[in-house]
C-alpha cells in the first residue's frame, strides 16, 4: 500500500496484521498526498522515467509484465511502467484501495495528468502509440493480497515497483526486510525496478485512522536490497520533507533484479 505519514506517536509491537487495513480511506489519502504534484514525487518521477526509459531502449526486450507492490491509492508507479508493459498488475490489501483501484481502471481521475506529463518529458512517454488513459484500461489488473503472498510468484514479474509500502505496513525491521525480499523475489532475473521509503518514519495518519511504520534509513535500504539487486541506487532525495511532519526526507531506490 503506498503510504505517507502525516504524524503519530509510534506504537511498539505493531505488525502488518495487527492493522485494519479496510479502514483505509483513500479518499483523503489522495487529497492529501496527490490532489497537487509536489516536489519530492516530481523528483521520484524524473529518477524512475530516466531508469526505465534507458533500460526498455535495449533491443531484444519481449513482452513485458509489471507489478505495482502495494499500489494503494497512488496510480505514479504504475503510470510510471505503463509504456512498456503488455500486462500490469496493481498489487493490494485493503479491500478500500483495491475499489479506489478499481474504479481508476477504466480512466482516472484527471489529478494524475499532472504526474503524465511529467512522465512525458522522455519521449518513450510523450509518443506513446495510444491515449495513456486507453492503455491503462487495456493493461492494468487490479488484484487483492498481501505482499507476504508474493512468495507464491517467484520470478513472476519482468519490470516492478514498490513505493512506501514495506516501511509503511509494520514497526517490525524483519517485516520490513521481508516485504523487500518478497518484491524483489518475485521479479525475474535482469528486471529493472524502483521502490521508494519514508526515512525515519514515525507513524502517519488517514482520516481517522494512525498506521504505523518502520524506522529506517539509508543503511537499511541498502542492506534490505543488496542481496537481490545488481548494480543499484539508493538515495534520498534533494527536496525537503516540511511539508509533513513525522519523518525525515524520503529515499528512492533503483536498479535490476540480480
Amino acid at each position: 500500500m503506498t503510504l505517507r505519514p502525516s504524524g503519530g506517536a509510534q506504537l511498539t509491537q505493531l505488525k502488518n496484521a495487527d492493522v485494519s487495513w479496510g479502514a483505509f480511506d483513500p479518499k483523503a489519502y489522495v487529497k492529501h498526498n496527490y490532489r497537487a504534484l509536489q516536489s519530492e514525487d516530481a523528483e521520484i518521477l524524473d529518477v524512475v522515467r530516466d531508469h526505465f526509459a534507458d533500460h526498455f531502449r535495449r533491443p531484444g526486450v519481449g513482452p513485458v509484465r509489471g507489478i505495482d507492490v502495494g499500489a494503494g491509492a497512488n496510480l505514479y508507479p504504475a503510470l510510471a511502467m505503463l509504456p512498456w508493459c503488455d500486462e500490469l498488475t496493481l498489487f493490494e490489501r485493503s479491500p478500500a484501495n483495491v475499489r479506489y483501484l478499481k474504479r481508476q481502471v477504466d480512466s482516472y481521475d484527471e489529478n494524475w495528468d499532472q504526474f503524465w506529463d511529467v512522465l512525458c518529458e522522455d519521449e518513450a512517454y510523450d509518443s506513446l502509440a495510444m491515449d495513456p488513459r486507453k492503455k491503462f484500461a487495456k493493461t492494468v489488473d487490479v488484484e487483492l493480497g498481501d505482499i507476504f503472498d508474493l512468495q507464491r510468484h517467484e520470478g513472476r514479474w519482468s519490470v516492478g515497483t514498490m513505493f512506501f509500502v514495506a516501511e509503511s505496513m509494520t514497526n517490525s525491521h524483519r517485516e520490513f526486510a521481508l516485504g523487500v525480499e518478497r518484491f524483489m523475489r518475485a521479479l525475474a532475473p535482469g528486471a529493472p525496478f524502483a521502490a521508494a521509503f519514508m526515512e525515519h518514519s514515525k507513524g502517519y495518519h488517514v482520516g481517522d485512522y494512525f498506521f504505523p511504520a518502520c524506522d529506517v534509513g539509508e543503511s537499511e535500504v541498502r542492506a534490505s536490497l543488496e542481496p537481490f539487486a545488481d548494480e543499484f541506487i539508493a538515495k534520498r532525495l534533494k527536496s525537503s520533507a516540511a511539508v509533513r511532519n513525522g519523518y525525515t526526507g524520503m529515499i528512492v531506490a533503483y536498479g535490476r533484479r540480480r
